[in-house]
Order: C-alpha cells, then sequence, then structure tokens
C-alpha cells in the first residue's frame, strides 16, 4: 500500500493544497482489472483523511483519495477560492487522471462522505454524473430545507451562523431551486434524459440526521430513483460509520448480481 501526500496549486482554490492518497500496488490486481478510484469526504470539522480499511483498498483495487474540503459542505460558495464542488467534479479528477492515471471514466469512478461529506458525495455525484458512476452517503447532513428557511440574525444551531450557511450553499430563500440542493439536481437529471449515478445511503436510528435522510430517501423513490437505504442501531459518530463502511464499500465496487 503506498501512501501519499501530494501538493499542487488549485485553480479552483486559488492556492497551493494538498490531499491523501492510498494506493495498493503492491501486488499487481488478482483480475488484472485497472485500478478504480474512490474520493472520500470528510465532515464538518475534519480534515481528509482515509477511514477505509486497507483490506478493502486492496480486495477491490481501489485507490483512495482524501481531499480537504475544510466547513466548506463541498460546494461551490459565493467568495473566491471557495469552489469545491468544481474541484472535486472537474479539476481533481482531472488532476488524478493526468498525472496517476487514475479516475479515467464514470465506471472506475466512486465518491464516499459521511455526514457533511456525505451531503458532499451525493451532491457532487450529481452534480457531475459524467464523472461518477455511484456514490455512498453515511450521516449524510441533507440539510438544504432547514437552510432555506434560515433568516439573518435568527440562526442559532450551534454550529455556525447565517452568514456561514449563505456563503456555502448561497441565498438561503433560492437555495431550493438551486444546484446546490441535490434533489433540483435529480429533478434536473431526469427531465433531460440523464443517467443517475448509483446512490447509496445510510444513517443511525438515533441519529441526528435520521429525518433528513428519510425524507430523502422518500423524495428518491418518490421520483422513481433506483437507490439503497440502510438504517441500523446507531448515532452521529464513528462506531455506526466504521461498521458501515464495509457495507458501503461493497455497494460501490463489488459484484452485483
Amino acid at each position: 500500500m503506498a501512501f501519499l501526500t501530494v501538493k499542487y496549486h488549485s485553480r479552483c482554490l486559488n492556492r497551493h493544497i494538498t490531499f491523501d492518497m492510498f494506493m495498493p500496488n503492491d501486488e499487481p490486481s488478482a483480475d488484472g482489472r485497472p485500478m478504480r478510484t474512490l474520493f472520500l469526504l470528510h465532515g464538518y470539522d475534519m480534515s481528509g483523511w482515509n477511514w477505509v480499511p486497507e483490506y478493502l483498498a486492496v480486495k477491490y483495487n481501489f485507490a483512495v483519495v482524501a481531499p480537504n474540503g475544510e466547513n466548506s459542505f463541498w460546494l461551490d460558495g459565493i467568495s473566491t477560492g471557495h469552489r469545491f464542488a468544481s474541484l472535486l467534479g472537474e479539476e481533481l479528477p482531472d488532476y488524478l487522471n493526468r498525472t496517476f492515471g487514475l479516475a479515467k471514466s464514470r465506471e472506475d469512478t466512486r465518491i464516499m462522505g459521511l455526514s457533511m461529506g456525505g451531503f458532499g458525495a451525493l451532491h457532487t455525484a450529481l452534480a457531475y454524473p459524467e464523472r461518477f458512476g455511484a456514490a455512498a452517503g453515511l450521516s449524510s447532513a441533507l440539510i438544504v430545507h432547514e437552510v432555506a428557511g434560515m433568516e439573518p440574525g435568527k440562526v442559532d444551531n450551534g454550529y455556525a451562523n447565517y452568514e456561514y450557511y449563505r456563503e456555502c450553499f448561497g441565498e438561503p430563500d433560492k437555495v431550493l431551486t438551486s444546484p446546490a440542493n441535490p434533489e433540483f439536481l435529480v429533478d434536473s437529471l431526469l427531465a433531460a434524459g440523464k443517467k443517475l449515478p448509483d446512490i447509496y445511503m445510510c444513517c443511525g436510528t438515533e441519529d441526528f440526521l435520521t429525518e433528513n435522510n428519510r425524507e430523502f430517501h422518500r423524495f428518491l423513490t418518490d421520483r422513481g430513483v433506483k437507490h439503497e437505504y440502510y438504517e441500523g442501531p446507531g448515532v452521529h459518530d464513528f462506531s455506526f460509520w466504521n461498521e458501515y463502511t464495509p457495507k458501503m464499500i461493497e455497494l460501490l465496487f463489488g459484484e452485483r448480481t
């Protein structure tokens, strides 16, 4: 297993950035299949790192790319140097393809995240379905409906203020009909007759985001969008995420019948 920290100048973020990469290149792939790629997205108040067990990357022969999304919700924000969705969907795949021969096609490229990163994984795959064949969200922070109701000076949720959400999502009163909303992206893809990525989701039954994930599950079901949603005992922590990460990896990379 090779462990790399890569530094390059990002046009999307207007600065030099680093990302970590983990490649199971010690032995040739048992089935001769080219190495695939998993973009791995961290949550709020975290940074890029790899929580996927090494044996899974070896078993399914995929590289893990763990960028740092700060507290951006992995969206293109209002200010200069805040284009995190474009980083994931355009710049970084091109860089990986050009430099390492990775992320060459949507069939070889997956994206997964937890909490804020779960939102980012689902949103990015829907925003760039030509890049990502599948997405998995663990305890995804699908909070666009809460953001839509925010007013200046009236946000006090213990996480961030109104200005933060406006920077990430844009004007709150417009977010539901904007590309920052995964539901808007689903409807846009369906209306255009485009192929959607495979979608996998899970959430703990005692998680404070459970109902948000159920709502998105119901939304996808109502639209006839094929997806898989799982629940199990757990809260918003790594006890749940460590249990469900192997299950999500199996869905993303395992052979389906």
